[in-house]
């Protein structure tokens, strides 16, 4: 099947194409490229040059940096991101945030704080998950007493993803625990620089420190931080995770990396010679090519479909077989590569290339997938009652 773009989407295309493949610092690309860890300040640079070009934030409100795109050219924008190897805007900000704010935020709160969330000058955390409230949001349990201008909080949150970063977190709070579950919860802004608020590290499988604990305790917050109403904050966070699962299914980035692992296998046999003569081998990598062509199609189709905002019911296809995928991949790095991805803690003077080094880290990081953005078992239920129309 082939799919025609209107001469208006080719040109768009290409406009992204170029600005994505040379106006993001080329140092920030080969780190993507090298399946590398990005720092603090690669981030910063790729989503202010994004933001310099109006282009960091389009499915924010026009006035406030957003762009009057079509659900087609938004998806382009985003594949096109991927496929030059670079990093997304930063979601806490430009898909979480960001969103929730210039909907329901006052006119002082998105004057404070939407252009400094735009040009990541703020970096926000997110405050959600807590140890006993994980799929189970609503019985969070982290407190905000209101003591005449200012809430007191306390209480703990966990799996805050690149919170050693975070200027400021969107946090759930309960502020009626009187309330059953989600009619108690409101959404506070907090400054991370708080007295009583502690970040810890959590060391992942793949060693790594991507995510962390935070602690309030008796962290004063003004009452000007709320957003919206109070114990209305679940409403919020609903309208939040709907953005959340936009661009899901990294079609863009996984091709990348198939397309990484052939030219790899190209002199990864026996004696430099090439794997993709092996049967067997290539046809692993046919399957995925037509399953990656399969998903990229569904995405379009969900593209085609989705208005109004409201996203199509196969988008939690392209989360579940997205995830499938993107794991897919990895595991077949670590095949690829053989007895070199046991070499994880090698150097750089390491005689295992950079690529076969990262291999096992990417193939352990990336299991996370199969949860976050909603889990692939909600996303199968999801499937089964609006596209299968089955019922337990």
């Amino acid at each position: 099947m082939r799919l025609q773009l209107s001469d208006e989407d080719v040109a768009f295309r290409k406009e992204m194409r170029e600005f994505f493949t040379t106006q993001i610092p080329q140092d920030i690309r080969d780190t993507v490229a090298a399946r590398r860890e990005l720092t603090k300040d690669q981030i910063v640079r790729s989503m202010q040059a994004m933001n310099a070009a109006g282009i960091a934030v389009p499915n924010w409100p026009v006035e406030w940096g957003g762009k009057d795109w079509t659900p087609l050219q938004r998806h382009i924008w985003h594949e096109e991101m991927q496929l030059a190897g670079v990093m997304p805007p930063l979601a806490f900000n430009a898909s979480m945030v960001g969103p929730v704010i210039a909907t329901f935020g006052s006119q002082e709160i998105k004057e404070r704080f939407l252009p400094k969330t735009a040009n990541l000058d703020i970096w926000w955390s997110q405050g959600f998950s807590e140890p006993d409230a994980g799929s189970d949001l609503a019985s969070l349990r982290t407190t905000a007493v209101r003591e005449g201008d200012e809430y007191v909080v306390n209480g703990q949150k966990t799996w805050t993803t690149l919170g050693q970063y975070g200027d400021w977190i969107f946090t759930l709070v309960r502020t009626d625990p009187a309330a059953k579950k989600q009619a108690g919860i409101s959404f506070l802004l907090i400054d991370m620089t708080s007295p009583g608020l502690t970040v810890r590290p959590i060391e992942l499988i793949d060693g790594g420190h991507e995510v962390n604990e935070v602690f309030f305790d008796n962290v004063r917050v003004p009452v000007s931080n709320l957003v919206g109403e109070e114990n209305k904050g679940w409403d919020y966070a609903k309208f939040l995770l709907g953005n959340e699962r936009v661009g899901v299914a990294p079609v863009g980035s996984t091709k990348r990396t198939l397309a990484q692992a052939k030219e790899y296998a190209k002199t990864a046999g026996p004696g430099g010679t090439s794997l993709l003569e092996d049967p067997l081998f290539a046809a692993e990598i046919a399957e995925l090519e037509n399953d990656l062509l399969a998903l990229e199609l569904t995405a379009l189709r969900v593209v085609a479909h989705s208005a109004d905002g409201k996203p199509h019911p196969a988008s939690s296809v392209l989360k579940l077989q997205g995830t499938v995928l993107q794991q897919a991949v990895t595991e077949l790095w670590v095949d690829l590569v053989g007895p070199d991805a046991l070499a994880t803690g090698a150097g750089e003077g390491s005689d295992v290339p950079a690529l076969a080094r990262t291999a096992t880290p990417n193939y352990l990081n990336y299991r996370k997938a199969s949860i976050y953005g909603g889990s692939n078992e909600v996303q199968r239920q999801i499937i089964a009652g609006t596209i299968l129309g089955l019922r337990g």
